[in-house]
């Protein structure tokens, strides 16, 4: 005589889906963190469509793979972004020639004239034309913008005060060397960075049209 075997009913969709909601008021889920019940959440949101996507029907296994498709491209796009604005402050951070704080032109000189005090030239270069910077976007000569380059200043400043383009790309030239390039600084750049800052502090723009 064979064994007795009992009959296995199978659970539908409905029933599942019932046992599943009894399942999280269980008090166990009351302590459960934010995230951690969100993440789960969003899996059986996910394992939801799919299995509409398998065994749906035509328009249910459509309707849930457009939706699985946009919800990829949300986070593609969203990944993209973040990667962009990172990309974007990274670049910022590494070429710029001021740091998040905000600095006048006469502090930057004052640092810079300390460092050269102290031998340290390199830094005491940077911070000159820094106060280059600085100087002509007070005077507005030069636009107030975030992240810029030595390169951007010269060409920049270069077009207001024509005069003086060839030794402001010297200056970042300079500035570009002893923070990029791995060139100590030394006292002969340094002078000739603070000559070209107090000469440039006594500049005005040429007239529109009017000589160099």
């Amino acid at each position: 005589m064979a064994p007795f075997r009992q009959a296995v009913t199978p659970i539908g969709r409905g029933d599942g889906a019932d046992r599943a909601a009894r399942e999280l008021l269980d008090p166990q889920y009351a302590h459960e963190a934010l995230l951690d019940r969100l993440y789960r959440y969003f899996n059986q949101f996910l394992g939801d469509l799919m299995d509409g996507v398998a065994g749906g029907g035509t328009a249910g296994g459509i309707i849930a793979a457009v939706i699985i498709v946009l919800i990829l491209v949300a986070v593609a796009t969203l990944v993209g972004w973040q990667l962009r604005k990172t990309g974007r402050r990274n670049a910022m951070t590494a070429g710029a020639l001021f740091g998040a704080r905000a600095t006048t032109a006469a502090e930057h000189r004052q640092r810079a004239e300390q460092l050269a005090d102290e031998g340290h030239w390199s830094e005491a270069v940077q911070e000159r034309l820094r106060a280059i910077a600085r100087d002509l976007e007070e005077r507005a000569l030069v636009d107030g913008m975030p992240g810029r380059t030595a390169d951007e200043l010269a060409a920049e400043a270069g077009a207001a005060l024509p005069g003086f383009a060839a030794e402001l790309t010297a200056a970042a030239r300079s500035f570009d060397d002893v923070t990029y390039g791995g060139v100590a600084g030394t006292r002969d750049a340094y002078e000739t960075m603070t000559a070209l800052d107090e000469r440039l502090r006594l500049a005005r723009p040429a007239p529109m049209g009017g000589p160099a």
